[in-house]
């Protein structure tokens, strides 16, 4: 842990902050902070920035309600840049997207990377945006009792799988089991967030139940 005086502020007194989603690690938005709103953010546990072009501090979410709730803080290596990891309650650009980066200048299909939010994307598109021939769109026309007879099924094949001792199928069953609970998820409009914040909750029960069982 470092101590905010051994940060280097720029000549007007800022520092870059990139403000990433704790979650899916996204970019989120670039701004400045000064001693005075870190200080605040940290206080606060919400991010709050220096604007350049008002020359104000500023509270993300104070009249939009999209608050940045703070999960950590993290300078460079030469301390004259921040990480700030957040939860968001809602989009971070003020043109009411959920990253103010967004405009993708160049893409190498070849390193193209997978991502559970990437998957989820599409299929959320799946049901929104229908596509002739997609298995995808079938299932949410078929509705929710097709959905959760597929996800039996899958949860099926992964037990008879792992009975087996079969490593192979059963990594290639729960990759079924994952993207047919995703399409369950969609439906019933559960977000990985859900997820995440639910599996975190449980993990500060753990960890209490473990210190009451040392005592």
């Amino acid at each position: 842990m470092i101590n905010i005086n051994e940060l280097k502020f720029d000549e007007k007194g800022l520092i870059p902050a990139i403000v990433v989603d704790a979650i899916s690690k996204k970019v989120l938005t670039l701004a400045y902070m000064n001693e005075e709103s870190l200080k605040i953010s940290i206080e606060k546990n919400l991010t709050c920035f220096y604007s350049r072009s008002r020359q104000e501090l500023w509270l993300k979410g104070e009249t939009s309600g999209n608050y940045q709730h703070i999960v950590s803080i993290t300078a460079d290596c030469d301390n004259d840049a921040l990480v700030v990891e957040v939860e968001p309650e809602g989009p971070a650009c003020h043109k009411g997207t959920f990253s103010c980066f967004e405009n993708r200048i160049y893409q190498n299909e070849d390193l193209k990377d997978f991502s559970y939010e990437g998957l989820m994307e599409l299929i959320r598109g799946r049901k929104i945006d229908k596509k002739e021939g997609s298995y995808t769109t079938y299932l949410f026309e078929k509705g929710l009792d097709k959905i959760l007879k597929k996800v039996g099924e899958e949860c099926t094949e992964v037990i008879i799988g792992a009975k087996s001792n079969d490593k192979k199928e059963t990594i290639y069953e729960i990759a079924d089991l994952c993207y047919h609970t995703m399409v369950l998820m969609i439906e019933m409009g559960i977000s990985l967030e859900d997820i995440h914040r639910e599996l975190a909750s449980r993990h500060v029960i753990d960890h209490k139940v473990k210190q009451e069982k040392m005592v």
